[in-house]
């Protein structure tokens, strides 16, 4: 069985293309391309979202779903 994540070619959030590079979102379980985590990344909450994250894999959480 194929993870999802390496086989998609778009990004769930634009549509665009991910050869590029890929990434998962902090804020969801999305596959976003490298332009959309770009943006991702200026959000105010970003930080916040990011420590979660952080938090849930020191805790053994490997699938926090942010």
């Amino acid at each position: 069985m194929s993870d999802k994540f390496f086989a998609q070619t778009r990004c769930d959030r634009c549509g665009g293309t991910l050869n590029g590079g890929r990434t998962m979102s902090m804020f969801n379980t999305q596959c976003i391309c490298m332009d959309c985590a770009c943006k991702e990344r200026r959000r105010e909450d970003y930080e916040a979202a990011r420590e979660a994250e952080a938090k849930a894999v020191r805790r053994g959480d490997m699938n926090f779903p942010g």
